[in-house]
């Protein structure tokens, strides 16, 4: 993991939007009780230490000659999303690195699988990496980890967040895949070639996880919980939705409309995650996407303002209320219950 090339980016500008690093309370994770699933842990271990992916990220020819043809714009965001990407597998890394060693003596699987997944996130942060380093950038890692301001979050919301990171990553990566498959001349730069194989290691971290919730059926099966997953959904889908709004021209470089590809990432994941969680939001109704538009442009309203240096509170104001207004509207539409039994566990 350690990079030696320059100039080395040590710090990540932050805002609500950016990927952060998470820690939890490691004793109530280590009390879990996970025996009544116990059998579908020991087989997603053996999927992980099968490690499909050991020979998959080795860089090829295809990645020894310069990208100076790419125009300004498109370059600086295609280093936005290479240090974002980077910044939040290395997120994943950490946590899962950390509840490795918690939990290994409590519940040794479970420990496992954690080392597994984060074994992935380094391979995937170590290959975002060398990426920017084509570019003259790369991250300082180590530095990261010592600086970053950690989130805490308790067990349950670190299982409903990173469910949702793991399975919507899967949705954006093999979408774009796919995409690019049929469109070769978009693809800008050949790390878009190992998205098929790279969104596998989301999804089964992501059927990592929705094992651990259907394991801890009080996560899932009473009111609280209902209101957590539709929160955690919103979440995880209008922070993406903003992002990408925000940069459109980067997704139009590789052939995508950002707001239709969002949308199909969004049903999508609303789809996987009905699976496991007892709601899905109503991505159909006609307002959902309507409501997240404005979100959106009331968001880059907000960045517009940040970025000018004469901007002052009472100008943001406006737009932070009708932004809170249209996620509150959001929030508020009437979900829709899921037809899983699995997740009800006697």
């Amino acid at each position: 993991m350690q990079v030696t090339l320059q100039p080395v980016k040590s710090e990540v500008k932050e805002t609500l939007l950016t990927p952060r690093f998470y820690t939890t309370d490691f004793k109530e994770m280590a009390e879990l009780d996970i025996s009544k699933n116990q059998h579908e842990f020991e087989a997603i271990l053996e999927e992980f230490r099968a490690d499909y992916n050991r020979q998959h990220f080795i860089r090829d020819e295809e990645f020894n000659q310069s990208w100076d043809s790419l125009d300004k714009e498109t370059r600086s965001l295609f280093i936005e999303f290479l240090e974002r990407s980077c910044t939040a597998e290395f997120s994943g890394f950490l946590l899962y690195k950390e509840l490795s060693r918690r939990l290994q003596a409590t519940s040794p699987i479970v420990a496992e699988c954690f080392l597994l997944m984060s074994r992935d996130e380094a391979r995937h942060a170590g290959f975002l990496n060398k990426a920017m380093g084509d570019f003259n950038l790369s991250l300082d890692l180590g530095f990261l980890t010592k600086t970053r301001k950690y989130t805490f979050f308790a067990p349950k919301f670190i299982f409903y967040a990173t469910y949702l990171s793991e399975k919507i990553g899967y949705w954006r990566y093999i979408t774009i895949y796919r995409h690019l498959e049929q469109h070769p001349q978009h693809r800008i730069y050949p790390i878009f070639r190992f998205f098929e194989n790279w969104c596998q290691d989301e999804n089964r971290h992501g059927d990592f996880f929705a094992a651990l919730l259907k394991s801890q059926p009080q996560f899932l099966n009473n009111f609280a919980s209902r209101l957590w997953c539709r929160f955690f959904l919103l979440s995880v889908f209008a922070t993406m939705y903003l992002n990408d709004f925000q940069r459109s021209s980067f997704y139009n470089a590789i052939g995508l409309d950002s707001r239709q590809y969002d949308m199909q990432v969004i049903r999508k994941t609303n789809e996987s995650a009905s699976r496991i969680f007892p709601i899905s939001l109503d991505v159909d109704n006609p307002y959902f996407f309507q409501y997240l538009d404005k979100c959106a442009k009331y968001n880059s309203l907000l960045v517009q303002y940040s970025n000018e240096s004469n901007s002052s509170i009472a100008q943001k104001i406006p737009a932070y209320c009708s932004l809170t207004l249209n996620l509150i509207k959001l929030f508020l539409m009437t979900p829709i219950a899921s037809q899983n039994t699995e997740i009800i566990i006697k």
